[in-house]
């Protein structure tokens, strides 16, 4: 019985991004992003459910994956449109993608992070050496740096920001960044503790501890800051290395 359990937190992982991507799909931004760290939250604890329990498997695997395809890397896509959206129109939309609108093709541009994300899951479901460090900056924290900007412009106010935000150049040059980084050769240490020591996983502390400073600082804003400092840092100690 114990080794469905990782696999039931796996598609409550898809009932999440399903439901974020209803929410996305409405524009309402806010409850897609809370049903995204949902998702990623049983992401999390799917992995750490089946190590704990010893019962990993192929399938599990292959379904974490397929879920991460919805929660990271479908509702980061439709969200980048509906912000692709907004720039063209200048101004927040509610109601149903296209509502009251005539369809441009700039929005679809969003969706190069879908295309890209599910690329990046293909290729490491197939890479046997990211076990300990990642290749390539991994899809929930990809879709928490998308899901940050409606956050930002809801409950941050401020003018400066909401200009950058919604000018389409940005979010065009962020949507290649993205992808780019998805895919990209850079290696990146990972949240994974084989002891809880500090000499072996002094990088990890680092990152934990100076995230939640971040958090409770800057709110919302700090999302990519600190997906800012994760590459930063995993480029200073060498990724791999760190692992």
């Amino acid at each position: 019985m114990k080794s469905y359990i990782p696999n039931f937190l796996t598609l409550l992982n898809v009932l999440s991004g399903c439901i974020a991507t209803v929410f996305a799909v409405l524009n309402h931004l806010e409850w897609a992003a809370l049903f995204v760290f949902i998702g990623i939250f049983f992401d999390f604890f799917d992995g750490l459910a089946a190590r704990a329990l010893n019962v990993q498997s192929e399938i599990g695997i292959q379904l974490d994956s397929l879920a991460d395809v919805i929660t990271s890397g479908l509702v980061p896509g439709v969200v980048m449109f509906q912000l692709l959206s907004m720039a063209e129109r200048g101004g927040w939309n509610l109601g149903f993608i296209g509502h009251d609108t005539e369809f441009t093709l700039l929005p679809f541009v969003g969706f190069a992070i879908t295309l890209a994300s599910a690329y990046r899951l293909a290729k490491f479901n197939v890479d046997e050496d990211q076990v300990s460090s990642f290749v390539g900056l991994p899809t929930p924290a990809n879709a928490l740096l998308i899901l940050s900007l409606p956050m930002i412009l809801l409950y941050h106010n401020n003018e400066v920001l909401s200009n950058i935000i919604l000018n389409p150049w940005f979010l065009v040059i962020l949507t290649v960044l993205s992808s780019y980084l998805l895919n990209s050769p850079i290696q990146l240490f990972a949240l994974k503790f084989k002891n809880w020591s500090f000499k072996d996983n002094g990088i990890r502390y680092l990152f934990i501890i100076g995230s939640l400073i971040l958090l409770l600082t800057l709110r919302f804003l700090a999302i990519p800051v600190i997906i800012i400092v994760y590459i930063l840092m995993s480029l200073i100690d060498g990724g791999g290395k760190a692992a």
